[in-house]
């Protein structure tokens, strides 16, 4: 297993998922390889999250910075074997876990690890984490259609 250490910033994570602006939340990949992923952001402390409800983010919204990760995942795959990353939805969330309430009071950096458990042509099936230092904040299973170009009414 070769563990790519190379860290990209917003800038390539915005080029490569759907997610713009403010609403592109990861601000790094730290590593990577086949199976797993690892980014970082301070954006859970930001004031303009979009995320945000009366001015607090909880922590189920970490969802969607795992479902990102997933996101950025797939595109680094599909560009080491120079293929088209293909659209993906989430399709379900599983064991999900909260255990801290709300992000928007963490001070440290978000880490976000997803895993890949199990893949095929038409689904993936993550792990996935959230932790500010050494505290879990959320952790769970996620579910990943692929092959959506259909539903997007688009073709490969």
């Amino acid at each position: 297993m070769l563990i790519n250490t190379a860290k990209l910033d917003k800038t390539w994570i915005a080029a490569h998922i759907p997610h713009q602006g403010d609403m592109c939340l990861l601000d790094y990949v730290t590593s990577w390889d086949n199976q797993h992923i690892t980014c970082s952001t301070t954006s859970h402390q930001l004031a303009s999250n979009p995320l945000r409800y009366r001015e607090q983010l909880s922590t189920a919204c970490g969802v969607e910075y795992a479902a990102q990760a997933m996101a950025v995942h797939g595109a680094l795959l599909a560009s080491t074997n120079q293929e088209r990353p293909r659209a993906g939805f989430l399709l379900s969330i599983r064991g999900a876990t909260v255990h801290h309430a709300r992000l928007d009071n963490i001070k440290q950096a978000l880490t976000i690890v997803a895993t890949r458990i199990q893949s095929s042509d038409a689904t993936i099936l993550y792990a996935f984490t959230l932790y500010a230092a050494d505290n879990l904040l959320l952790d769970g299973r996620a579910a990943v259609m692929l092959n959506t170009e259909s539903l997007l009414g688009t073709s490969t």
